[in-house]
């Protein structure tokens, strides 16, 4: 619509003002397709390499190197999952056994003296908290990798080498684990109720089971999945502390059974795939599992 100058005169102010600017909703629109288009391709970005690594695992060896490695080749994922789980006696399944028995049983170790750790810091007052809180939080400039060394050679003096201890023990300390525990408590937990509690007989113990694990459901199931996705992704410390086949964890053996190519001729190429898309199965079942938890704590959030 065009305006003139004497029609412009004749209408109010505000349907001047209103038809003379740009349409507020286009550009919102516009805002959304861009939005849009930006999600799917980080969509597209994230998927890719796990698109690969399914079209990868139902290749046999000749198709996996000789053809196209975003299309399949034949469909030989049957016969790459028997010789998965067959080839030296089914070792696959020991160590899937062994990093389910590190990420689980440490992390749920770990997120109970996380959560434990962060309670006293955020709610009982004690000479030396904020020390103790400074040194957790100084205590992220430290690599982990750092700390394998003096691990080996502590486990070395103790006899805990290629032992499960050696893989458990470290999972049970995360100052950044400590660190999320103690934030998540300070905004979850209140005075007024544990002083309630106290009031009504109840021992710190109690108070601290029955009542404070309780109300941090979601921070817990929070620091309990980074720890999981942390152990099970974990390398170099397996590498360090574990000597037998059997105490591996599946990075691992997945890692050594790559390296016989160079070493030995033998090229397990198929299997190292078909055992790494196999691998994010278990972390795929955590998220999902943890996500009620997360809604959860949203929908409490929201009625407070």
């Amino acid at each position: 619509m065009v305006l003139t100058e004497d029609r412009a005169k004749k209408l109010p102010t505000r349907t001047v003002r209103r038809l003379g600017r740009p349409d507020r909703a286009a550009r919102s629109r516009g805002g959304q397709r861009f939005l849009l288009i930006g999600l799917a391709l980080a969509s597209v970005y994230s998927l890719f390499p796990v698109w690969w690594l399914i079209v990868a695992a139902t290749k046999d060896r000749t198709g996996l190197y000789q053809s196209n490695g975003l299309w399949f080749s034949g469909w030989h994922l049957w016969d790459n999952l028997e010789q998965l789980f067959t080839y030296e006696d089914g070792i696959f399944l020991r160590w899937t056994a062994n990093s389910l028995l590190y990420a689980g049983v440490g992390s749920l170790g770990g997120t109970l003296v996380a959560l434990a750790t962060g309670y006293g810091l955020a709610r009982f007052d004690f000479p030396g908290r904020r020390l103790v809180f400074a040194c957790v939080v100084g205590s992220f400039l430290i690599p982990i990798a750092l700390l394998t060394l003096p691990l080996y050679l502590m486990f070395s003096e103790i006899g805990l080498v290629d032992t499960p201890w050696a893989m458990l023990i470290p999972c049970l300390i995360n100052p950044f684990s400590v660190y999320l525990a103690k934030v998540y408590t300070e905004s979850t937990v209140p005075f007024e109720l544990l002083e309630a509690a106290r009031i009504d007989g109840a021992g710190e113990l109690r108070i601290f089971f029955s009542i404070v694990l309780r109300m941090m459901t979601t921070g817990g199931a929070t620091v309990f999945l980074l720890a999981f996705v942390n152990t099970w992704n974990a390398f170099f410390l397996p590498l360090t502390v574990l000597r037998g086949e059997e105490n591996w964890t599946l990075n691992l053996g997945l890692y050594n059974w790559s390296g016989k190519r160079l070493e030995s001729g033998v090229d397990l190429t198929s299997l190292v795939l078909t055992g790494a898309l196999l691998s994010i199965i278990p972390m795929a079942i955590m998220m999902i599992a943890m996500r009620r938890y997360w809604r959860t704590g949203v929908t409490l959030g929201a009625l407070k």
